[in-house]
């Protein structure tokens, strides 16, 4: 039995007394097909749909209505894919090759609900998307003679990002040593502690007094003079 039959063909009249065996036959084969093919749909889809075409009981008007609610979902993902495609800006220099792709993707998605965008329109616009640090690349562009293709732009995009990764890791790396010899120099001053909180920390080992050295003991100069190993320092050598 087709299936499809009530879909293929119109609905026959309705029987009468003088309906024929054959016009029997041909409406209840239509009945049959309609009723299985009412089912089998309303099985595909999904329970938010089937709650709004319910109440149709011929499947004709079942695809109509449903073709309906995708035209309804399909102008509303429209509208959300254009909000998303013009909100997104890449903000750093990284990722330019993702970012393109993601911007493809979604011009990809709006041409298959019939939303159209030229690639020479697209590649000026994502060009407008890149961050500040891409200015002097943009200029080149636009002085420059030939158009793009999305995927020469990609290309062209990928290398710039990468000479302004180098340039700023320079930059980085300059600015890093220039505020390490600042801090060294920092570091370096005026960190030896006063000679007077040397010598009042420190202890005689002679006569075992804090204040002042061995060397310096006076008793210690006397033992000398004394043992006659050396002169008092208040002796005279004249």
């Amino acid at each position: 039995m087709d299936i499809d039959y009530a879909i293929r063909k119109d609905e026959p009249p309705a029987l009468t007394d003088t309906s024929t065996a054959a016009d029997i036959t041909l409406y209840e084969r239509w009945g049959r097909s309609n009723r299985l093919s009412m089912m089998f749909i309303k099985t595909r889809i999904s329970a938010g749909i089937r709650g709004s075409v319910d109440q149709h009981e011929k499947v004709r008007d079942l695809l109509k209505a449903i073709d309906e609610q995708f035209l309804t979902l399909d102008k509303a993902l429209a509208s959300t894919l254009i909000m998303k495609f013009s909100s997104l800006r890449l903000t750093s220099v990284r990722g330019v090759r993702e970012h393109i792709l993601q911007m493809r993707d979604n011009v990809a998605q709006l041409k298959k609900l019939e939303v159209e965008m030229s690639e020479s329109f697209l590649v000026h616009y994502i060009l407008n998307t890149l961050p500040h640090q891409y200015g002097p690349f943009k200029i080149s562009y636009n002085t420059h003679k030939d158009k793009w293709s999305i995927n020469e732009l990609m290309t062209m995009c990928v290398q710039e990002e990468g000479r302004l990764v180098m340039e700023h890791g320079e930059s980085a790396m300059l600015a890093t040593r220039g505020k390490g010899k600042s801090q060294a120099n920092q570091k370096g001053k005026g960190k030896i502690p006063p000679q007077t909180d040397i010598k009042k920390d420190s202890k005689c080992f002679f006569c075992k007094k804090k204040g002042h050295m061995k060397k310096e003991c006076a008793k210690f100069q006397k033992w000398l003079a004394d043992k006659g190993f050396a002169k008092p320092k208040e002796a005279s050598w004249k």
